[in-house]
């Protein structure tokens, strides 16, 4: 198997993520080994990373790595939970879920710029370190001060983190192709008369360009990101309205997500018990302060 299709062992990975930090001393370690991978990333890109490159910094044997990290797969998993450590984390305390998760979702966005490799060493395999989980937590703590159920607020934590990464892959792949190809992404298209003069099978798109509407394109970060942002208000907004229940199924508890059983007369129930409605209260009473 090819270095760069290799997988990382879990446990070793683990060990290495989470153990104890290493002493700063003279020479080589693994944070400097580390700090010279990501050098050879953010400069050259992922697919050009190697061990070799890597002890080339050092002026050393790519044998001697190995004492510290047993392969590229490896190497790549520390890299990640590296350059998270750089997103601030300070205290989110006075701003609500939006603004708190639009901030998090800049400052992702900032550190895919300074780190394009990183949207192609992703994966739902990648073992997450401390400065990973630690990102992660801090946006469950705002996306929770919605009030919306545990499963939603995982759910819109994913789905904002996943916008972010969308966008820096697209945003990536362009940098790439004018890197390599030397043509910038605006005159390749520019130069693409012969496609645009068969427009007219497209007469919707057609119409919309004669029109004016891509000589202005939006900037897809910022329209997409307050779009998603949106989808998320209106959730929001709706968590405390009566849902319509069938005659078989009473709907799940808004909190929790577990079926209620439909049962009773009166107002339909939101809460599967009390302790749902009262952790309710409480999340509302905290967005709210």
């Amino acid at each position: 198997m090819a270095e760069e299709d290799a997988q990382a062992d879990p446990e070793r990975a683990i060990e290495l993520l989470w153990g104890a930090p290493e002493p700063d001393r003279p020479g080589l370690s693994l944070g400097r080994i580390v700090a010279a991978a990501i050098e050879v990333a953010d400069e050259e890109g992922l697919t050009a990373l190697s061990m070799r490159k890597v002890a080339e910094r050092f002026g050393t044997t790519t044998m001697s790595l190995y004492r510290y990290v047993p392969g590229k797969a490896e190497l790549v998993e520390l890299m990640r939970d590296a350059v998270y450590g750089e997103l601030p984390l300070e205290s989110a305390a006075g701003l609500g879920w939006r603004a708190g998760l639009e901030r998090w979702a800049r400052r992702a966005r900032e550190l895919h710029r300074r780190h394009p490799w990183l949207v192609h060493s992703a994966g739902t395999r990648r073992l997450p370190g401390p400065n990973i989980m630690a990102g992660y937590d801090h946006a469950l703590d705002v996306a929770s001060r919605s009030g919306l159920p545990p499963a939603q607020v995982i759910a819109v934590v994913n789905l904002v983190g996943g916008f972010v990464e969308s966008v820096a892959r697209q945003v990536g792949e362009t940098a790439e192709l004018q890197r390599s190809t030397g043509v910038s992404h605006e005159r390749w298209w520019s130069e693409r008369e012969s496609l645009f003069e068969r427009l007219d099978a497209c007469p919707a798109l057609g119409k919309l360009w004669r029109s004016g509407g891509m000589d202005a394109p939006l900037d897809p970060f910022e329209f997409g990101l307050q779009r998603t942002l949106d989808g998320v208000q209106m959730l929001v907004d709706n968590r405390g309205s009566e849902v319509i229940r069938d005659e078989i199924g009473g709907g799940e508890c808004v909190m929790c997500g577990k079926p209620l059983d439909g049962g009773g007369r009166g107002r339909p129930r939101d809460y599967c018990s009390r302790a749902c409605q009262q952790r309710a209260y409480r999340q509302r009473q905290a967005a709210q302060s």
